[in-house]
């Protein structure tokens, strides 16, 4: 952690940069070697500090059944709170849950509801491995990070790096103030009505659950058909 925040104060020796290059590349091909074989994902994000049995906890479990009921992965940040919750729900229903943790100063350690997971030391390794695996995400109630995650998908269908990402955010008051700026943003003309075309707030998990059936399914069945094969000289 140490190492990083020098990272981000300016410049440094060349010497040192090339060490934090290096460090940077073999967390990618770690992440990569890790998730090459994992099902397709629905990435669910909130905060960490929702508690088992709270009303935020038992709906991202139930969008976790759902989503395993869809035949997709449950891809989560690993932690606990609504990443245990979603985890836990793909569990109990047969599916598959993948965590992406993050190392932290507190660490936060991987629930024990998780099929794989990555310890990440890097913020932005881990948003572009639980992008690059993922086919949807579900934005449950959640703090800065989750704000982080949420914004980012945004800016990616904008720009157009991504597309026909569907992206639900679940709780409409919880969300409002988010869900204003947004209009607000529109009447001003600072972004267009397109960029919103796949988002959709909601409280209903069985009408989240059907927008990710139809643009997360349509978006895997057009895009990733494709079946790699395990080589045993590589220990897959």
């Amino acid at each position: 952690m140490q190492e990083e925040r020098y990272f981000l104060e300016g410049p440094r020796s060349r010497l040192r940069e090339l060490f934090f290059l290096i460090q940077i590349v073999i967390e990618f091909v770690r992440g990569f070697r890790t998730l090459h074989f994992v099902p397709p994902c629905i990435a669910i994000f909130g905060s960490a500090r929702v508690l088992p049995g709270s009303r935020f906890y038992e709906t991202a479990r139930k969008m976790g059944s759902g989503v395993a009921g869809l035949g997709f992965a449950v891809m989560t940040g690993g932690g606990p709170g609504i990443m245990e919750a979603a985890s836990r729900g793909a569990k109990e229903a047969g599916g598959t849950a993948i965590g992406c943790n993050i190392r932290l100063p507190h660490e936060q350690k991987p629930n024990p509801w998780l099929d794989k997971y990555l310890n990440c030391r890097f913020f932005f390794v881990r948003k572009v491995l639980m992008f690059k695996y993922s086919y949807g995400f579900i934005i449950m109630p959640g703090g800065i990070g989750t704000l982080d995650e949420f914004y980012e998908a945004l800016t990616l269908i904008q720009t157009k790096k991504i597309l026909d990402f569907p992206i639900v955010l679940m709780g409409k008051d919880y969300w409002d103030p988010v869900t204003d700026m947004m209009g607000t943003m529109l009447k001003e003309n600072m972004i267009s009505s397109t960029d919103l075309n796949y988002i959709m707030v909601t409280d209903d998990p069985d009408e989240a659950l059907q927008h990710m059936r139809e643009f997360a399914l349509m978006k895997y069945n057009v895009k990733r058909k494709k079946i790699y094969r395990k080589f045993v000289f590589l220990g897959e």
